[in-house]
């Protein structure tokens, strides 16, 4: 029997509403033969492919120990669970090997940051917080202990700071009221508004953002990435890579003269793709952020009628999302 292209994807949560529905909305509808409790799931029409239902922190693992192909997980598990010393770049563009982030995916954002009790007035940046680190044992006798879930990511960035006299204090549950419940100084934590930390006495350090995270798909590159593998892979790609390229652009289809549209600086344009050209007019592609501006520019070069419209999907010969991904696994 071939072996299955295995999708791993949250099991509860908004995460997973928000997963769900970027897969049904590229045209891969996840179904579950035994209902929603199902841990196993198939994808509609498109075979060689088996979804699992599992932990966001598990599935970080999964990839890391290659049991996976491809994953939906947050950018900041991949580099706690995964990442090595670059782990705590204020940014992830890239995944830590072995992963691959193959696309953003543009929710479940959120910060990890460093955050202090509102009364440390003389906190405001990581060096003041290095100089209360350095005060805290010769008035206490003892570290400086930060609360997080974060323990990889909050030990590479403190170190990276200057602050070295401190005590991790691991918490799986609500981090936040750490500080409050006597149980650690300061928090490691992930935020996406602040407002929680506020409520709980909070503050985020001025250069305390560890990480900008967000929700990824990820490919696992110590996976057994078989001919099959590969090819129901490239299915799906297809397809993400198709509605992700739809929601960048916004298609024009003007009524003007041929006269009154010069084709060769239009094909010689890198950010439009001209669909047709015919006798009553054009139809091209622009992106989403310049379509009213090209729509008008279209109007000033004597266009009668220039219609703006979303469209479904953009497919296209160059998959460039399954292309990179094939280089790393080359």
């Amino acid at each position: 029997m071939t072996e299955p292209l295995i999708v791993a994807v949250p099991s509860k949560g908004r995460l997973q509403e928000q997963t769900l529905a970027f897969f049904e909305r590229a045209g891969l509808p996840i179904r579950q033969a035994r209902g929603a409790r199902d841990y196993f799931g198939t994808i509609d029409g498109l075979k060689g492919v088996e979804v699992q239902f599992r932990s966001a922190s598990e599935i970080a693992r999964e990839i890391g120990a290659g049991n996976v192909h491809l994953a939906v997980t947050g950018i900041d598990l991949l580099h706690e669970t995964l990442g090595g010393d670059d782990g705590a770049r204020v940014v992830a563009e890239e995944a830590p090997h072995p992963a691959h982030i193959v696309t953003r995916l543009g929710f479940g954002r959120a910060d990890v940051v460093v955050a202090v009790p509102q009364a440390w007035l003389d906190v405001h940046t990581m060096a003041d917080l290095a100089d209360v680190a350095a005060r805290f044992r010769l008035k206490h006798y003892r570290p400086m202990r930060v609360a997080t879930k974060y323990v990889a990511l909050t030990r590479r960035f403190l170190t990276a700071h200057g602050v070295h006299d401190y005590l991790i204090v691991e918490s799986p549950g609500a981090t936040e009221g750490a500080p409050a419940a006597g149980t650690a100084e300061l928090i490691v934590d992930i935020t996406s508004t602040g407002q929680t930390l506020v409520e709980n006495g909070l503050k985020i350090v001025d250069d305390g953002v560890i990480m900008r995270s967000e929700a990824a798909l990820a490919a696992s590159l110590a996976a057994r990435w078989t001919e099959a593998a590969r090819a129901a892979c490239r299915g799906m790609l297809i397809r993400i890579a198709a509605d992700d390229r739809a929601r960048s652009v916004r298609r024009i289809d003007a009524v003007m003269q041929p006269s009154s549209v010069l084709p060769e600086e239009l094909r010689a344009r890198t950010d439009l793709t001209l669909l047709s050209m015919h006798d009553e007019g054009l139809s091209l592609l622009a992106p989403k952020a310049r379509a009213q501006a090209e729509a008008e520019a279209l109007i000033a070069r004597g266009a009668t009628t220039a219609v703006v419209s979303s469209v479904e999907y953009v497919f296209e010969a160059k998959n460039a999302l399954y292309e990179k991904l094939e280089a790393k696994l080359a």
